[in-house]
């Protein structure tokens, strides 16, 4: 028998994954080139050729026996101190190897931070829409997940009901920006605004809230869009980072924590972070590719790719009379549904062989989420099946 809590898990599993899973059957079935599988955050752009020449160049010139073996829980302090730096030159911060912690990919990040934070029935609020995970997150370290509804006009956070929203039980606050599932950037002034709540409530409740900011996707922004760096905000920003999106290595796990000296006990998080890694069964971040990231800090992710994708996508889908607001970052698309309950319109989809997610799995129903990290002819291909639901939702 399998403990109860996996139970409720199980029957709740990821709709993405589940979607991805379809999408494979029915490339199978119909052929891959005759599928539009918008599903999955899956990078369709390859790493950046410098990220093959340091894996090559780490496997021939370091000691095996070095390179594949344990360090510190919390990563090679070479690595470590070239991300604080990379860091400290991007954003004008001061950080260094110790307020680094390698992580497996930001999934990773965030568990071994809310285990580090989290005693039971701690509260960690969330502004929807939101990536589902986090729900599981929070549930692996028995806290309980707070949601902040939609504000569905900019999809920037209702900051009105985070505040109502915070207690003396909030131990954290988790921001996306860019956003998945829309691509929203928070803004400056938004983050600023969300900084002063967060500062008063502390000084109300006599407690620290930290703010989490989950960034895979930080270099993804459209336009000249700023993404604001949130440790120069706000002293209890935890930065959560993931190089997945910016260099396409979503299946390698490789990212970081970034724990700030002035955060509220940062040598007691830091020490706990590390050893959180080390018991959650990480252990540490995987060795080659600790290595091999710290070679390519500065290497570019391809946005020109995605921004292509973006503006076909965005604006093939509103002449067609759909309603979705422009992304800004990230590489997905929040469309409004043209039927209250938007699953009946993945559903619909599918028979155009189009697969794309439910709001409602981002805690949002009534819209669908559009991955377009995909190739170009996957756009261009799926036109004619978002025209027949055009056709037949919209009329």
């Amino acid at each position: 028998m399998i403990a109860d809590k996996m139970k409720a898990l199980v029957r709740n599993s990821s709709a993405i994954r589940a979607m991805f899973e379809e999408g494979k059957i029915m490339a199978a079935k119909y052929g891959a080139e005759n599928v539009y599988d918008f599903s999955l955050g899956n990078p369709n752009v390859p790493a950046p050729v410098q990220v093959k020449e340091a894996i090559i160049e780490e496997a021939e010139k370091e000691d095996p026996i070095v390179l594949h073996g344990y360090m510190s829980n919390a990563g090679y302090e070479d690595v470590r101190q070239a991300v604080a730096e990379s860091i400290n030159k991007k954003f004008d911060t001061a950080f260094s190897a110790k307020n680094i912690i390698m992580t497996v990919g930001a999934a990773g990040g965030l568990n071994v931070i809310l285990k580090t934070l989290l005693n039971p029935g701690d509260e960690v609020i969330a502004i929807a829409p939101y990536f589902g995970e986090y729900n599981s997150y929070v549930s692996n370290f028995d806290g309980k997940l707070v949601v902040v509804s939609p504000n569905t006009e900019t999809f920037q956070p209702n900051l009105t009901e985070l505040e109502e929203k915070l207690t003396a039980r909030t131990k954290a606050v988790i921001v996306n920006s860019p956003n998945n599932p829309t691509g929203v950037i928070y803004s400056e002034e938004t983050i600023q605004a969300m900084a002063e709540i967060l500062r008063k409530k502390q000084k109300e409740f006599g407690t620290d809230i930290y703010l989490i900011s989950d960034e895979p996707y930080r270099e993804l922004a459209y336009d000249g869009a700023e993404v604001p760096y949130l440790t120069k905000y706000y002293e209890n920003a935890i930065i959560g980072y993931s190089f997945s999106k910016s260099l396409s290595l979503p299946g390698e796990r490789i990212g970081y924590l970034v724990i700030p000296d002035e955060a509220a006990d940062s040598e007691d998080v830091i020490s706990a972070a590390g050893t959180a890694t080390r018991i959650l069964g990480y252990v540490n971040a995987p060795s080659l590719m600790q290595k091999a990231v710290a070679k390519c800090l500065d290497a570019q992710a391809d946005v020109p790719y995605y921004d292509r994708n973006r503006e076909d996508l965005y604006n093939g889908l509103k002449e067609m009379g759909f309603e979705c607001i422009k992304p800004q970052g990230a590489f997905y698309l929040f469309m409004k549904s043209p039927v209250a309950d938007e699953k009946v319109f993945c559903e619909a989809a599918k028979k155009q062989h189009i697969l794309i997610v439910p709001g409602s799995s981002f805690a949002c129903p009534g819209y669908v989420r559009i991955a377009y990290c995909v190739a170009h002819e996957t756009i261009i291909n799926s036109m004619p099946g978002f025209k027949a639901l055009a056709e037949e939702f919209l009329g």
